[in-house]
């Protein structure tokens, strides 16, 4: 393994013995420096070369991106991996580490158990070229050559004679779910010579780029050239190559550059998942771990009007007389209830779209369900609730209905006003029950059986 010499950082002194723990196990040989604070990690970064850093987001003495920051501005350091082990990915890290000079970053959260995985996943990142190459190249004994040099250096191929072929898979790809692609045609770079018979590699590159809408970053193309000729590379670089090599081609090299480009994709790939992440994090209620108001805001209407989606739900459910279980327990109990629920309603309702829409009030959107169903699952709901009792705490539910089989005409705020008033119907007649709002009527309760009131 590469990484030899590791620097540890956190305040916890039971953290810093169960990463240098993972880490003996996964790293073999490794030296490793165990840091309270940064202000120790920097004065033995200043004594000596470190291949890997670790640190914890909060240190006692000074931040933990303050001090990745710090250790980008060394110039023995500049380039040294940093990784930040962090209890929740938050919205602070995943915006600022990236500009700060985080590598990369473990949310421990998920169990130290997984940290060991972690680092194994990053080492092959990082200690050598690890990715999936498309390799199109017609003339036999060049392949040959290339191939063994591509994967001597532990790269995964896929060879194909033709830009036709190479096309072929990149179809079959591009019209794939992306949870049901073949993991041997997740290409993370296209090596291509340029002259190819019938199709130009050229002519390749440019479906790739306009056919297949695939940027620079999401698929790297490495374009091989016959020879130096200033037209040749232009004409590469106009079509949307990333970089070129001239044959005959040196190994060296070619491994350089393809390092490089995966480097591209690697970081490029890295931003993304943060990028989600960072989306997760802004669009999730941070207490019962449902969607929030500005995910509904955001993405709600769309839902709504998916074809796909039709008929549609929309449920607003309100936990009966809250305040007084505020009042009554304290607040702290009234949070372990809406965790509970929210846990219950996202397992309930793994298909749609479950929303806290603010204090003891819930919306769901629930995709593709015709009424009866729907209404089936609404009063399976409010029987599960009965029998939840957090913290030995009885509670209801009351829940108000509409759908688009009823109002096909009406948006997703019309739907929500409709429920709204089915709710509020619920709370008039009792409470701890299921009313609907049918087309040109008043609200009614849910004829499945009756309610028992709370």
């Amino acid at each position: 393994m590469a990484q030899s010499r590791i620097m540890v950082v956190d305040g916890s002194a039971v953290s810093r013995e169960i990463v240098i723990r993972i880490l003996t196990e996964v790293i073999e040989g490794a030296e490793i420096t165990a840091c309270a604070g940064g202000l120790e990690a920097l004065e033995q970064l200043d004594q000596q070369q470190y291949d890997l850093i670790t640190t914890a987001l909060m240190l006692s003495d000074i931040d933990g991106l303050d001090l990745c920051r710090r250790v980008r501005a060394s110039s023995r350091h500049r380039f040294t991996p940093v990784i930040v082990i962090s209890g929740d990915a938050n919205e602070r890290l995943l915006k600022e580490g990236f500009a700060a000079g985080v590598t990369d970053y473990f949310d421990k959260s998920h169990g130290y158990p997984l940290f060991g995985q972690f680092i194994k996943a990053f080492n092959q990142r990082s200690t050598g070229l690890v990715g999936r190459v498309l390799y199109v190249e017609d003339s036999l004994t060049a392949a040959t050559f290339t191939l063994r040099i591509l994967e001597r250096h532990g790269l995964q191929v896929t060879h194909v004679s033709s830009a036709e072929e190479a096309l072929a898979i990149l179809q079959r790809r591009h019209d794939t779910p992306e949870a049901e692609r073949d993991e041997a045609e997740q290409f993370d770079l296209v090596l291509t010579d340029f002259h190819l018979q019938s199709m130009t590699g050229g002519d390749l590159l440019h479906a790739i780029r306009t056919r297949y809408q695939y940027s620079r970053q999401t698929l790297p193309v490495l374009m091989i050239t016959g020879s130096d000729c200033s037209r040749t590379q232009v004409e590469a670089f106009h079509a949307g190559a990333n970089d070129f090599i001239n044959k005959p081609m040196i190994e060296e090299v070619l491994m350089a550059r393809i390092h490089s480009l995966m480097l591209i994709k690697q970081q490029y790939d890295v931003l993304q998942r943060q990028t989600q992440a960072m989306e997760k994090v802004a669009t999730t209620d941070s207490l019962t771990g449902v969607r929030n108001r500005h995910y509904l805001f955001e993405h709600g209407e769309s839902l709504r009007n998916a074809a796909e989606n039709q008929p549609f739900w929309s449920m607003i459910i309100d936990i009966d007389h809250f305040k007084q279980i505020n009042d009554d327990q304290g607040h702290l109990v009234g949070d372990h209830i809406l965790v509970a629920l929210g846990e219950l309603l996202n397992r309930h309702f793994p298909d749609a779209t479950v929303i806290r829409f603010g204090g003891e009030e819930f919306v769901v959107l629930l995709p593709h369900t015709l009424r009866k169903d729907a209404m089936y699952r609404a009063e399976g709901l409010r029987q599960a609730v009965e029998i939840l009792h957090p913290e030995g705490v009885p509670f209801t539910i009351s829940i108000g209905m509409a759908g688009s089989e009823d109002h096909p005409q009406a948006d997703l705020n019309a739907l929500l006003r409709l429920a709204d008033e089915a709710l509020y119907a619920s709370k008039l007649a009792g409470r701890n029950r299921v009313h609907f709002t049918p087309a040109g009527a008043a609200p009614v309760a849910l004829a499945l059986g009756a309610a028992s009131s709370a």
